[in-house]
């Protein structure tokens, strides 16, 4: 249900993930070069990538869970947000990768306490038929500091400060990002309600969807393996150079692209739309799996942000779409949980490939397991009623 307050809901809750991701894009690009210099390999990589991705998830089925049952969305954003903060702060005092893979952890856990019942407010923050320009103008703010944070890894990094220095800038502007929370509302118009967590409280078009996506989540392993790979096709300087610029260009064509595929998908339907992020993805792996140089990697970076702006509101707007308004945190929490156990194991078979067969055995997983998610995706799920074209 929408409010007069709903568009200023959306900005404000748009601008909060705007200022986290300025911070975490500081981090995310770097993070992959910092673990190998304290000694991770491909296995490190992996660990971290997919249990600080994946297992937090977990937390988003029980977050979402309890915002359906309280009835209030808005304590369980702040906590979350709050918890990634303090995880950001103490990644400079980092000296090992296991310390590393501890932090962040619990920063990514924030995520998991948090992503559910904000996606939630989204959704109720905006009507039905314009569900999908509502995720996207939120996954365009995010993306756009996701491109501004990448940028400043690099000009930090250029600028002569070592990865913990830059890891404290982005630790302070986390905190920063809790600031604009005073002035967002609640927008739940549910009082405190009894509901399932069960599986069988969800429609069978949404348990069909979930199976397909934890699918594509088992191929779309870590990010950090990109960057590792654009890395190994550089030395000195370049080395890191390299693999910062194009994590940029990756955010800024996502940015530039999510909320035009957000409108999009509420003229064609949501799962076109995913079929074919599905499918650019696996072309995308492919790519990275036989690329030998930088023209390459500028044309594989952009695609994988095309990627990123194809699936990532369409999946939760699809969610939304598939699920009531009673389980709507619920059923977010669910599709987390579905995807994050993929995504660990995802991440972990991926760095086991990695480590065992190289780079190539690793985005040729990912592209199998995304195109048969395609498939399943066009072939394998009946067209559910909420997606009937207007």
């Amino acid at each position: 249900m929408s409010d007069p307050k709903t568009s200023k809901n959306i900005l404000l809750l748009g601008f909060v993930s705007l200022l986290n991701d300025i911070s975490s894009e500081i981090i995310q690009p770097i993070l992959p070069l910092f673990i190998s210099s304290l000694g991770g390999g491909g296995m490190a990589v992996g660990l971290i990538g997919g249990v600080s991705d994946g297992l937090p998830s977990i937390l988003k089925v029980l977050a979402g869970h309890i915002s359906d049952r309280l009835g209030r969305r808005k304590p369980l954003v702040v906590a979350g947000y709050a918890l990634s903060a303090v995880g950001k702060l103490f990644l400079p005092a980092a000296s090992s990768w296991l310390q590393v893979f501890l932090l962040k952890t619990l920063e990514r856990s924030g995520k998991g306490v948090r992503s559910a019942p904000r996606d939630a407010m989204i959704s109720e923050s905006t009507p039905e038929k314009t569900r999908g320009r509502g995720f996207g103008l939120h996954r365009a703010m995010d993306s756009t500091g996701a491109v501004i944070g990448s940028i400043l890894a690099y000009l930090l990094w250029q600028g002569g400060m070592s990865y913990s220095s830059i890891f404290l800038v982005a630790g302070v502007l986390s905190v920063m990002a809790l600031f604009p929370f005073y002035r967002v509302k609640e927008s739940f118009a549910s009082p405190k309600c009894e509901v399932s967590l069960k599986l069988s409280a969800i429609s069978p078009e949404l348990r069909r969807f979930l199976a397909i996506a934890s699918l594509f989540a088992l191929g779309n392993f870590s990010y950090m393996f990109f960057v590792l790979r654009a890395q190994a096709l550089f030395s000195g300087a370049l080395a890191v150079a390299a693999p910062l610029l194009l994590y940029a260009l990756f955010n800024l064509v996502y940015a530039a692209l999510a909320m035009p595929v957000g409108i999009w998908s509420d003229r064609v339907g949501r799962k076109k739309v995913l079929a074919l992020g599905y499918a650019v993805f696996a072309l995308t792996a492919l790519g990275f799996a036989l690329v030998t140089s930088l023209a390459g990697l500028i044309a594989l970076f952009a695609l994988y942000g095309l990627v990123y702006a194809l699936v990532d509101g369409s999946e939760r707007a699809f969610v939304s779409d598939l699920s009531s308004a009673a389980l709507r945190g619920s059923s977010l929490g669910i599709y987390y949980g579905f995807t994050g156990v993929a995504a660990i194991v995802s991440s972990l078979v991926a760095g086991a490939l990695w480590s065992w067969w190289g780079a190539e055995a690793t985005f040729l997983f990912g592209a199998g397991a995304a195109a048969l998610a395609a498939v399943g995706l066009l072939w394998g799920m009946k067209k559910a009623k909420a997606e009937a074209m207007p």
